[in-house]
């Protein structure tokens, strides 16, 4: 019996024989390709995790205002969103844990419960943000509100690290990325 690939009456040599598989310069050359592609891949990727989690943050917080807007007009009454510590009370200057809270009898309800990120820091100038029951943000002196909200991820990948959400005309509220990206 011939091994595979030789005629007979010829000398059987490995010139003559099928390839099969890769060599060992083939492998290191196309590995090397790969750890290139890598190198260069994960840096973005990570820019885009961060990315993508600065955003989900920024849009939980326009839907915690939406909802206190919508609370407020459903309930027909005030409905309050602040910066708590013990999740019960308004209280404290961290935006990053917040409760909305409604009137309710002698007392009040929480409504709801949010917490950012650990890594992603919430500053704003004012202490709490009350829509009243024809949907808008005022103030004690019945002024519209005008506030923004930082929100801040503690990385330096994106450079766009920070988000501001503005809330205007005691409604309005946008998400702004701004051009001076620096963390509170």
């Amino acid at each position: 019996m011939l091994p595979f690939g030789c005629q007979s009456g010829r000398k059987c040599d490995s010139a003559n024989r099928d390839q099969r598989g890769f060599t060992l310069i083939e492998l290191m050359i196309t590995l090397a390709v790969l750890a290139v592609l890598l190198v260069l891949a994960v840096p973005s990727f990570t820019s885009l995790i961060n990315a993508n989690r600065l955003t989900g943050q920024a849009n939980e917080l326009v839907a915690d205002l939406q909802f206190a807007r919508s609370e407020a007009i459903r309930r027909n009454q005030r409905v309050t969103l602040c910066p708590s510590t013990d999740d019960v009370n308004c209280g404290g200057g961290n935006w990053g844990r917040r409760i909305i809270v409604a009137p309710l009898g002698a007392g009040t309800e929480v409504v709801r419960v949010t917490r950012s990120r650990p890594n992603v820091t919430v500053a704003g100038a004012a202490a709490s943000v009350v829509f009243r029951p024809d949907g808008l943000a005022r103030d004690a002196a019945g002024q519209l509100v005008n506030t923004t909200l930082r929100l801040c991820l503690d990385t330096t990948r994106p450079a766009e690290n920070v988000r501001q959400i503005t809330l205007a005309a005691g409604a309005r509220v946008a998400t702004l990325a701004p051009v001076a990206g620096t963390c509170p």
